[in-house]
């Protein structure tokens, strides 16, 4: 059974992957034709062919590699200093130019000479680009507010679930009582598991991040108004001064910082709610902004990435993972013994996440990437509108092509770290249990 649900997760994965990549490429393709550019092919996956068919004038396909896609656009980018393409040559670097450049319009018909890509103005052209990450992030958002709003997530509430026998630092790290600590303020009030705190000194209190703000805010005498049993009833505690978990501005414990505060000595118990769409996009942003994060730090985890894969490493929780990784997690939430509405809960946040990583990876302003794209076009734009106020002669487009080479680098710094990734997805698993 084990072996039956881990299938079904790695087949759910690969479905949604392959989902999102054409959903990605939608984007491009309906924005390029919407503008006039020719589209001779539209896939989905790379390598072999397993399946494809002509409509109009586009081929539509699916190939034997789920690792991405794309659509291919005519006149991507623009003919030689000479107004043509230009003669072969024999300097490698000026090979890659040509090569690209010979690509673009190796399927050039007669009356597409106003259908190319690079004739399009530049904002047309940045949407054309701009429009395959973006379906990701429309899709992640989707997902995300759908999950967040229908389902919801584990959040802290105002019910007891447990009540401390004694007064611990938290800085001590410690559960067990020692001779000398004091009992805690909730057992020497009677606060019991169960309970449902209503409101702190006499304020009424609906969520846990209220009633913890006025619980640290306060040392000394308070009331607890809690629902037992279904019958409202009043306990008096004096609150004690305690090292608790410092918490940022968001409201989020800050692991390994202590701070004095009052403390009463419970635990909060969790619950999965629904969040009301205000808080669901406020979720939502610190998601993309964890996600910015993420891919800014890619590089200082380079180095613990190639331990966890080739040395003895600890495999983070945060690191990098990749398409395998990512299947194998899936996987491993479809053997996790939860209900049925939690497993699709957590791979349908599993999917967001994936998109929208998508959606920041490819506007990465670095060819061959979309966001490499979408700068050459912004750099014309912006050097031929200084032309026509210093009315100088207008610059023509942009020759991309001439930034091949750097595209081939970088191409080959993203294989060596995605190889990279998979060498550890398999020695050295992140693991959500």
């Amino acid at each position: 059974m084990t072996i039956l649900l881990t299938v079904l997760g790695i087949a759910l994965f690969a479905f949604g992957l392959l989902f999102s990549i054409a959903w990605h490429e939608l984007g491009h393709l309906s924005t390029a034709k919407l503008f006039g550019i020719r589209v001779p092919q539209y896939m989905v996956g790379f390598g072999p062919t397993i399946w494809s068919r002509v409509r109009g004038e586009t081929e539509y396909g699916i190939k034997a590699i789920p690792a991405g896609g794309y659509i291919r656009m005519i006149g991507m980018f623009p003919p030689g200093e000479d107004g043509r393409l230009e003669a072969r040559s024999t300097s490698p670097w000026r090979g890659m130019i040509e090569d690209a450049r010979s690509a673009a319009f190796e399927e050039l018909r007669p009356g597409d000479e106003d259908r190319l890509f690079y004739t399009r103005k530049p904002w047309k052209r940045v949407i054309v680009m701009f429009a395959g990450p973006f379906m990701n992030l429309v899709l992640a958002v989707a997902i995300f507010l759908g999950v967040a709003m229908t389902y919801g997530f584990a959040t802290q509430t105002t019910e007891v679930a447990g009540v401390q026998k004694c007064v611990i630092a938290q800085s001590e790290n410690r559960d067990n009582c020692a001779a000398g600590d004091p009992v805690s303020p909730a057992r020497a009030a009677g606060l019991k598991a169960g309970d449902r705190i209503t409101a702190f000194d006499g304020r009424p209190v609906k969520d846990w991040a209220t009633l913890s703000d006025r619980i640290r805010d306060t040392i000394g005498p308070a009331t607890l108004t809690v629902v037992r049993d279904g019958k409202e009833q009043v306990l008096h505690a004096t609150l004690a001064k305690n090292m608790v978990a410092r918490k940022d501005a968001d409201g989020e414990v800050v692991p390994g910082k202590f701070v004095p505060a009052g403390y009463l000595g419970f635990a909060a118990k969790t619950e999965i709610v629904p969040l009301s769409l205000g808080a669901s996009v406020d979720r939502m942003g610190d998601m993309i902004q964890n996600g910015v994060e993420s891919v800014i730090a890619i590089p200082q985890k380079v180095p613990d990435l190639w331990n966890a894969a080739f040395g003895d490493g600890e495999r983070k929780a945060d690191s990098p993972v990749g398409v395998v990784g990512a299947a194998r997690i899936s996987g491993e939430v479809m053997n996790l013994d939860q209900p049925t509405t939690n497993l699709v809960a957590m791979f349908l946040m599993l999917l967001a996440g994936f998109n929208l990583s998508l959606f920041l990876f490819n506007m990465l302003p670095l060819l061959p990437l979309d966001g490499g794209h979408i700068a050459g076009a912004l750099w014309e734009s912006l050097r031929r509108n200084i032309a026509k106020v210093f009315r100088r002669p207008d610059p023509g487009p942009f020759d991309v092509a001439k930034l091949m080479p750097v595209a081939y680098v970088v191409a080959g710094l993203f294989i060596g770290f995605t190889l990279l990734v998979l060498v550890a997805d398999i020695v050295n698993p992140v693991r959500i249990t």
